[in-house]
This record gives C-alpha cells, structure tokens and sequence, in this order.
C-alpha cells in the first residue's frame, strides 16, 4: 500500500482572520460549500474548530462512496485537520497569507492523504484519484469564495 496525496489551493481577497473563521465554523459555513458529492453531513459533536465531529459521504466516483467520520484538529495557527476515523484520509487545511500576491490576500491549501490500495488497482487509484478529489475540492474553494464575498458586502 502506498500513500496517495492530493493538494489544490486558491486565494482570495480576505484577511486570514476571516478565512479561517468561514472554514472553521462545521455548523454554518461548511455545509455550504459542499458539492453535490456529499451527502449525510451532520455535525456530531462541537461545532466550530477544534473538538469538531462531523460526519458525511463522499461520493468519489459513480461507484465508490466513502464514509467519513472526521475529528478536527487544530495543531497550530491556521491550520484545521481532519482526521477519519473510518479510514486513513487526512485532510489539512493550511490558511495563510499570500506574500506573493500582496498585502489583503489569503491563501487556503487543502492536502489529502490516505494510504492506498496495492498492486494495480492502487497504480489507479494513485494516479487517478487526486485528480478527481481536486476537482471536488476546486468546487468547495470556489464555493468558499461566494461564501466570503457575500459575507464581506
């Protein structure tokens, strides 16, 4: 078995405050900005930030669906990491200003990681489903950036 790694990220014209505070808030915010890919999300426990417990299904391809209990973490500044509980899938999300793009710019980084099939089959998997999990997560950080322009008028 192999780790399989995903990583997309966007920036927006909002302060890290303010990113951060839309990405942490599982009650409000993050149910919507979930693609039709997820379903079942319910928050289970806390609510905002570290201590969270949220669950949903993740419908990765027309055949697979993951089941998904996540405990969020938040290990330092700007970070929030979800951790299943049903499987090896970590996803860390990094807010962060953006030095390159200038003063008022944010940048969100979402990394995935999971432990792979072996043999074949995980050849597959590695090379094809970062590919599809960044476009489910290209849907959520452009859903994020309606979220913050309608927040910030």
């Amino acid at each position: 078995m192999a780790q399989v790694y995903a990583s997309t990220e966007r920036t927006y014209p909002a302060t890290p405050e303010q990113v951060y505070e839309a990405l942490a808030d599982y009650k409000v915010v993050r149910p919507k900005l979930l693609p039709a890919q997820y379903s079942e999300y319910e928050v289970r426990a806390g609510g905002f930030g570290a201590g969270t417990q949220v669950h949903w299904k993740l419908q990765a391809t027309e055949k697979r669906v993951r089941d998904c209990l996540f405990t969020v973490s938040a290990p330092s500044a700007g970070k929030l990491v979800e951790t299943d509980a049903n499987s090896s899938m970590v996803i860390t999300w990094t807010v962060s200003q953006d030095a390159q793009a200038g003063a008022g710019q944010t940048k969100v980084q979402i990394e995935t990681t999971w432990q792979g099939a072996g043999g074949i089959g995980g050849f597959f998997e590695r090379t094809f489903a970062p590919k599809g999990l960044n476009r489910i997560h290209d849907e959520v950080l452009a859903k994020l950036a309606e979220n913050l322009a309608a927040t910030s008028k």
